[in-house]
């Protein structure tokens, strides 16, 4: 018995699915598997925001809770993700209904993340997430020389 194309060769299934679509042939497109794939490219816009939030929130607790240990690399890193971050949401518009949850949701792994780059615990960061969404794209954390 052969395998249906979307579980054989994935690549060549979109392929030739953007052909029917392209040619208008609704009669040959695979409506389950086409409709699977279409939410998981919505689902996969969220993540790339939660991983953008995960990397910015790492950075704002170090920066927070370790002023001693403060490095120029932070504020780059803080500069890029908010900048990643806000490109998204101008790009998926309806994400920022959503940025509030992602951000709370992606505070527990930065928490994580956090205490293993700075070698603490994590319950050396606070549990409940010090940063509102305002807050995590627009605190200062200006590098002084």
């Amino acid at each position: 018995m052969n395998k249906p194309l979307y579980q054989e060769d994935f690549y060549a299934w979109t392929v030739a699915q953007a052909d029917v679509l392209r040619r208008r042939s609704a009669n040959e497109i695979d409506w389950e598997n086409l409709q699977e794939e279409v939410e998981s490219l919505g689902r996969q816009q969220e993540s790339e925001l939660r991983s953008h939030l995960i990397v910015l929130l790492v950075h704002l607790l170090k920066w927070q809770f370790q002023s001693e240990r403060r490095t120029r690399g932070w504020t780059h890193t803080v500069a890029e993700q908010r900048t990643e971050t806000a490109r998204l949401i101008r790009i998926n518009p309806s994400l920022k209904p959503k940025t509030e949850e992602v951000l709370q949701d992606a505070y527990d792994i930065a928490r994580i993340r956090a205490a293993r780059e700075t070698r603490k615990t994590k319950d050396f960061y606070p549990v409940v997430n010090p940063f509102s969404w305002h807050d995590a794209m627009t605190i200062g954390v200006e590098w002084k020389d």
